[in-house]
């Protein structure tokens, strides 16, 4: 399931990205007593009483007509347009100004649950300044210090009180889920059509033209399929055309939503730095992972050049190592049938279970063709492992001293069972805890 968004909106200097560093915990968010500071939006990612989430931290909205406040309110209203919930901050010591109502105006009209936080009531002296902020509309207000951390736990169990109510598209156990990320223009729209055989998705040679995910349910091959189609990923930093700026984000929420990522990279201008960093989000979620390189018709090449562009791969996605890779043109459909039985493949291994006497003898096996390490007289003893979930697989190995167990040998044994059960496509979790001996 995605993780829900939030969204700190209020006019500039009210401590908004105090509020967010506090949230995420850590300091994300460049913190100054300067209206404006904060040009561009942040993401982070929050959790309170079991809820995790998203959040974005704005720039203010300010209706004036400097550019600057022009485009920090531009990035308020995508903002407010992605969130599910809205936290609204204003500030206690100035009370209500025109600068609030005219932000409350906008929300009114986002249709999205709002939760009010009055921010700098440091103490209870300061209580009765909330009472004005009922004229909001926005029900009960809620008195905070972003500075000092006061009264947070109350505002986001109202934040998360909302939660429940965000709804989204059950699919059956059995339907795999699928998205496509990647740059822009490296073709993943034309690989969508490509894929469904029509022309659901929007296809342009201008960079972005997907504007939002899109599910799209099919079946093929007696299957159940929805493939996610998400907006191209910009590097950050760099001024973009404004609905651009949530690709990252939308992207995020589609990989949570899926058992299988096509990365997709464009075959004829090879591999940038970029596309490491959007494989990474697929990676660090544990879904299952599909290089797909796309535009394959387009490339010279000769019989190496296949050989060759793969070794690159290999060296540039090293945390990759586990994921296949397509080649394929969605231009002329070169070798598109290859790709659903990948995805079929690595999505049964994303879910695949392990007995646990299967696991323990493959473990027992390993540590008697490579002992376990010592150190300072010391050895490691391994008593057992066990498969404690899926999606990806995750073990448990049970042993006398954590502290002895290095990472080399914990990649050997993942190894060997990688070797053993197969494991393509899919990353998988391995946790040491300690267990005393009887």
């Amino acid at each position: 399931m995605a993780k829900p968004v939030v969204a700190i909106v209020g006019r500039p200097n009210v401590g908004k990205s105090t509020i967010f560093n506090r949230i995420v915990g850590e300091r994300m968010a460049i913190v100054e007593d300067t209206p404006g500071v904060t040009r561009d939006r942040l993401y982070g990612n929050g959790e309170w009483l079991g809820w995790h989430f998203h959040i974005i931290d704005t720039g203010g909205i300010d209706l004036g007509d400097e550019p600057l406040l022009f485009q920090m309110r531009e990035q308020a209203h995508l903002a407010i347009e992605e969130a599910d919930v809205i936290l609204f901050i204003c500030d206690g010591e100035d009370g209500v100004t025109g600068a609030d109502e005219e932000v409350a105006q906008i929300l009114y009209r986002s249709k999205k649950p709002v939760v009010l936080g009055v921010n700098k009531i440091d103490n209870p002296e300061r209580r009765h300044n909330l009472f004005e902020f009922y004229s909001l509309g926005f029900g009960e207000p809620t008195g905070i210090s972003g500075a000092h951390g006061i009264g947070l736990g109350d505002l986001l169990d109202n934040v998360v009180a909302h939660f429940e109510r965000v709804e989204e598209e059950e699919y059956d156990e059995s339907t795999i889920l699928f998205s496509l990320i990647g740059r822009p223009n490296v073709g993943k729209s034309s690989l969508v059509n490509a894929i469904l055989g029509t022309e659901r998705v929007i296809v342009s040679d201008i960079a972005g033209t997907t504007r939002d995910a899109i599910d799209t349910p099919f079946h093929r091959n007696d299957r159940d399929y929805v493939i996610i189609d998400t907006a191209g990923m910009r590097k950050r930093g760099k001024v973009y055309e404004k609905t651009e700026k949530y690709s990252v984000l939308r992207a995020q929420r589609a990989i949570e939503r899926s058992d299988v990522v096509l990365v997709v990279l464009d075959g004829e201008e090879g591999i940038i730095e970029q596309d490491k960093k959007i494989a990474g989000y697929a990676h660090e979620a544990g879904r299952a992972v599909i290089i797909v390189v796309n535009k394959w018709d387009a490339v010279e090449k000769d019989h190496k050049t296949m050989d060759e562009f793969k070794e690159k791969i290999r060296d540039e996605f090293q945390f990759l190592s586990y994921a296949p890779i397509v080649f394929l043109s969605a231009k002329t459909k070169q070798k598109l049938h290859q790709l659903l039985p990948v995805i079929d493949q690595v999505a049964e291994n994303h879910s695949m279970r392990i007995q646990t006497s299967h696991l323990n003898d493959v473990i027992s096996d390993a540590t008697a063709m490579t002992p376990p390490p010592s150190d300072k007289g010391n050895r490691l003893k391994i008593f057992y492992a066990t498969q404690v979930s899926v999606k990806p697989p995750t073990f448990v190995i049970f042993v006398n001293d954590p502290e002895l167990m290095h990472f080399s040998y914990q990649r050997f044994l993942e190894n060997r069972i990688r070797e053993t059960f197969g494991f393509i496509g899919t990353p998988i979790r391995i946790y040491i805890r300690k267990r005393q001996e009887n």
